[in-house]
């Protein structure tokens, strides 16, 4: 089918034109379509994206719960397209956590070495360390009925991590917790990767939590790859209005390419001249663009390194704990800004703010799809 296994070697999980199809009454849907990417060696690597974006459908192509139409799945250099799951040196850990009732958390903790055909002697001490690794020392002679939700993620992920697999594929595990024990287990699952410098490939709607514990991160949307690269790269450059849209808050404006060089575009808004960082993609001058600039990027107040400024009235004030919140109406529009401490003023007449080019990004888009302030 084209690439041979050898190339990839230097990865340790490749997708390479992945499509999964799924006949419907309307004709093929396409739960994923044409994505290439590849984990390397002891990544904690997440697929992103809401519902029905195609994350969980590549997670189970990566796992071979699902078979390709098109396109090869290569693990460890292997071309493991056609292999069951038992043959890819994978685990996975459902949301469900999938816990053997009749079975003690110790129990099924040892299952995988148990099916692999290890002895008791050999089991019994790594079953111990697996519950002392993930603070549950207490608990192995309960049942999952008996134990807390995050108790059972922590079996769960015992259970996986046992077997020692190249790789372990999480799909959205987290999700059934509530919002403090989620956190406390998100913190244990990256310290945990990076003291086993296993590789992690993980499925979640959160971006939060993609940002959170990813080295790098798949934006997915309708079975496509939108964007690949690290936390910091996807929120801080989108290459794309959905990724822009669907990380963290930002302000959008509509303008049209007047100047362009290498590194700099100059956008008019509304009659006001705009600077901002050139995007990947360059447009043309004439073209219709979207400006994205992230709330906490905006200053209150004059500077002097600010390559754009404009006046405005404080429309609408909201109190977040230590952050401010605050809505300016301004000639770009209304623009959201984020402050650490400070107070801002209802009313308040002759706001300026001020912002550098690097913080405002220049996204290509269609001028029939104007994007206001989020």
């Amino acid at each position: 089918m084209g690439t041979s296994a050898g190339s990839h070697s230097n990865s340790l999980v490749y997708l390479e034109s992945v499509s999964k199809i799924y006949p419907t009454t309307a004709g093929e849907f396409y739960a994923v379509q044409n994505v290439t990417l590849e984990v390397k060696p002891g990544e904690f690597f997440s697929l992103l994206g809401s519902s029905g974006s195609g994350k969980t459908t590549t997670l189970r192509l990566i796992g071979g719960f699902e078979i390709p139409e098109y396109g090869q799945v290569f693990i460890g250099g292997e071309d493991v397209t056609e292999h069951p799951p038992y043959r890819r040196d994978v685990h996975t850990v459902f949301q469900s956590y999938a816990l053997f009732p009749h079975l003690t958390v110790a129990e099924n903790i040892a299952y995988p070495l148990r099916i692999a055909g290890l002895s008791r002697s050999n089991i019994a001490p790594r079953v111990q360390e697996a519950l002392r690794m993930f603070r549950i020392p207490e608990l192995g002679d309960r049942r999952p009925s008996q134990l807390s939700g995050g108790q059972q993620q922590r079996v769960a992920l015992a259970r996986a991590l046992i077997s020692r697999p190249k790789v372990l594929l999480l799909d959205e595990p987290l999700s059934a917790l509530d919002a403090k024990i989620r956190e406390e287990v998100r913190q244990e699952l990256r310290e945990l990767q990076r003291q086993t410098n296993l590789t992690f490939i993980y499925v979640t709607h959160d971006q939060e939590e993609a940002l959170a514990l990813s080295d790098r991160i798949a934006v997915m949307h309708q079975g496509r790859v939108e964007q690949i690269g690290t936390p910091e790269d996807i929120y801080t450059r989108p290459e794309s209005l959905f990724v822009a849209q669907f990380i963290g808050k930002a302000n959008f404006l509509t303008g049209q390419v007047m100047q362009l060089d290498a590194e700099m575009a100059i956008v008019m808004v509304n009659g006001i001249a705009v600077k901002a960082v050139a995007p990947k993609q360059v447009p043309s001058p004439g073209d219709w663009v979207t400006l994205m600039i992230r709330p906490e990027r905006l200053q209150v107040g004059q500077s002097v390194k600010a390559d754009n400024q404009v006046t405005g009235k404080t429309a609408s004030v909201t109190y977040i704990g230590q952050r401010i919140e605050s809505n300016v109406d301004t000639s770009l529009g209304q623009l959201t800004v984020t402050q650490l401490g400070g107070s801002a003023t209802m009313g308040q007449e002759d706001v300026t703010l001020t912002w550098t080019a690097h913080d405002c990004i220049v996204i290509p888009s269609p001028p029939s799809s104007p994007v206001s302030s989020v």
